[in-house]
């Protein structure tokens, strides 16, 4: 394994929710400490199973594990330091602002940015505690912080004094006001994270095309900003012996080749392991020691047995009862990767087939759309919103107003701000909102959604809700975007996602993060299941059986109205693979 050789002291795992990273990072300090090296392992999962993994409790504070003599781990909970770092912030204003500017920055610190701002301002103190490096050869962090949050630690500028005078013109620069350690240790901390002799980074990914992509913008960004010592883990690569007889093995193995073969350009100059799928999960010293053998062997589970299916609607029974109403707003949400843009063409592809009039809107890049659908309906409609432009516009815009009084470091602060992912989600909900109107008269399928912080954000900060109620009053009947979307009448969301641990821990706080605003999701779609599909391949039945908790845990859990969506040998490309996928 290239990127086993010559560790330095840190090392950071990063990817997408689902790819392995804890799975790699525990199998890594295994390795280590089997070669006689004292190690640290930090996760900072919300859902960390690192105690699960070596049977024992970790928690907040430095163990060692058991397990395996010579590790040590602590589990950093990004929630609960969020939560810290939040009160941090608003308790001391609570009384001296009004409520409605209390309100707006307490929802400023309810995202994402606060959360890895705050994690990150925990893993500070481990990048700078020279005393941890004389107890361990090595520390092992299973996330690694984004490049928005690394600019931001690198601008000059007091975070504060901005804060204190622009209360409610910030999303992300918000939670930098709550950093109280000393800058010059933020800055060493960027200086150890952009030193190859110190750290390593480990980009992990699975071979599939839509999450390459986004791994070689991590890539990009992070290499820009000085992090080049980069390498790539592609992990839950399919054996070729799986494929002698099974269509289903087959088509995978071609198009996980097909994608190894033509990684992104900024990816394949990169040092490159491949790990093979597991057919059992990664729970114990003794699983995670194969999780690196160079060579497949498959006769430990030969054996095939009787798979059960789980109960479940089917993509065309989920379409069917949203057919009923004749019109409305359907919203996809999910991580990427999951195949929210297959999902809503398909079902905006069956509602056309049923004769409804349809508006499909996208802010996924237009080739991918077009390579979806590869066709066209007479009553179906398709606009593509780019990102970029509707960025740069609401950019533009909110320089020229909030920043024209700005000195020159304001300025540049709000710039950064105005890099985050909330600004992107922001200015696509301005652009979709223009076409929301229309689900009074018919279907408009809306793809790749804000979240709940953002949508909250978007209410606080412009307060568009509560000034058209304002002016209004009793005069007459108004409807906002924020009332469409939390009016369970005009709009469905369903929830995307894959059977999987991280996807559906990550759909559930997306899930929860949504009924903060007031919207409660109608239903979710499971893509890609191995439990319904039709499959001989030992490996594959046993990942189906895996499958099943998770099924379940969503049944229980989360949503009374589940679409089970079965892995496809083939792309769903082209309006009649996507008919087929509705069935």
């Amino acid at each position: 394994m290239k990127f086993l050789q010559r560790i330095p002291p840190y090392l950071f795992f990063t990817g997408k929710g689902g790819v392995g990273k804890t799975s790699i990072s525990c199998a890594t300090a295994i390795r280590l400490a089997g070669q006689g090296k004292r190690v640290l392992l930090v996760s900072t999962d919300p859902a960390s199973n690192v105690g699960q993994v070596f049977d024992q409790t970790i928690g907040n504070t430095i163990h060692p594990v058991a397990a395996v003599p010579g590790l040590s781990a602590l589990e950093i909970d990004p929630q609960d330091a969020a939560q810290q770092y939040r009160a941090r912030i608003v308790d001391p204003i609570k009384g001296l602002l009004p409520d409605d500017v209390v309100n707006s920055i307490s929802e400023q610190l309810s995202g994402a940015c606060t959360t890895e701002i705050a994690a990150f301002d925990e893993f500070t103190g481990l990048l700078t505690d020279a005393s941890l490096l004389t107890r361990f050869d090595h520390i092992i962090f299973d996330t690694a912080p984004t490049g928005h949050t690394i600019r931001l630690l690198q601008l000059p500028g007091a975070w504060s004094s901005f804060i204190d005078s622009n209360p409610e013109g910030a999303s992300c620069l918000g939670p930098m006001a709550g950093l109280e350690k000393q800058r010059e240790q933020y800055a060493h901390a960027v200086e150890a994270l952009s030193d190859p002799e110190r750290t390593r980074l480990v980009l992990v990914a699975r071979l599939q095309k839509s999450t390459l992509q986004e791994v070689a913008r991590t890539h990009d960004e992070l290499a820009t900003l000085g992090l080049k010592n980069q390498y790539l883990v592609i992990n839950g690569v399919l054996p070729e012996t799986e494929t002698e007889s099974d269509a289903l093995a087959a088509a995978i193995w071609q198009r996980e080749q097909a994608a190894l073969a033509n990684l992104p350009a900024g990816l394949s100059a990169l040092p490159t392991d491949t790990l093979f799928l597991q057919p059992v999960n990664m729970v114990g010293v003794s699983a995670l020691k194969r999780l690196f053998e160079p060579r497949f062997e498959s006769a430990s589970f030969t054996e095939t047995h009787i798979l059960p299916k789980p109960e479940y609607e089917s993509l065309s029974g989920l379409v069917d009862e949203i057919a009923r109403t004749t019109h409305g707003l359907i919203m996809l949400m999910g991580k990427g990767g999951v195949g929210k843009t297959t999902m809503a063409a398909a079902i905006a592809v069956s509602l056309a087939d049923r004769g409804f009039d349809v508006h499909l809107t996208t802010s996924d890049p237009a080739a991918h759309l077009s390579a979806t659908l590869n066709g066209s309906l007479s009553n179906l409609q398709v606009s593509r919103i780019n990102p970029h432009d509707e960025t740069e516009r609401y950019r533009q815009h909110v320089l020229e107003t909030k920043g024209k009084d700005l000195d020159d470091a304001g300025k540049r602060l709000l710039e950064e701000d105005l890099r985050s992912p909330c600004t992107e989600e922001i200015a696509v909900f301005q652009a979709f909102s223009r076409v929301i109107r229309e689900a009074g008269k018919r279907f408009v399928v809306m793809d790749t959604a804000p979240t709940g912080h953002t949508l909250l954000l978007l209410d606080a900060t412009g307060a568009y809700h509560r000034e058209i109620a304002r002016k209004m009053g009793d005069k007459g009947h108004f409807t906002t975007p924020m009332m469409q979307l939390q009016d369970p009448d005009r709009t469905k969301v369903l929830l995307v996602t894959l059977p999987e641990t991280t996807p559906v821990l990550e759909a559930a706080n997306l899930q929860a993060d949504l009924e903060r605003a007031g919207i409660h999701p109608w239903g979710w779609i499971i893509n890609n299941s191995l439990s319904i599909a039709e499959t001989h391949s030992p490996l594959l039945c046993q990942r189906a059986r895996q499958e099943l908790p998770q099924i379940e845990a969503v049944r229980r859990q989360h949503a009374k109205r589940i679409a089970l969506v079965p892995v496809r040998a083939c792309e769903p490309a082209g309006i009649e693979k996507l008919r087929e996928l509705v069935g």
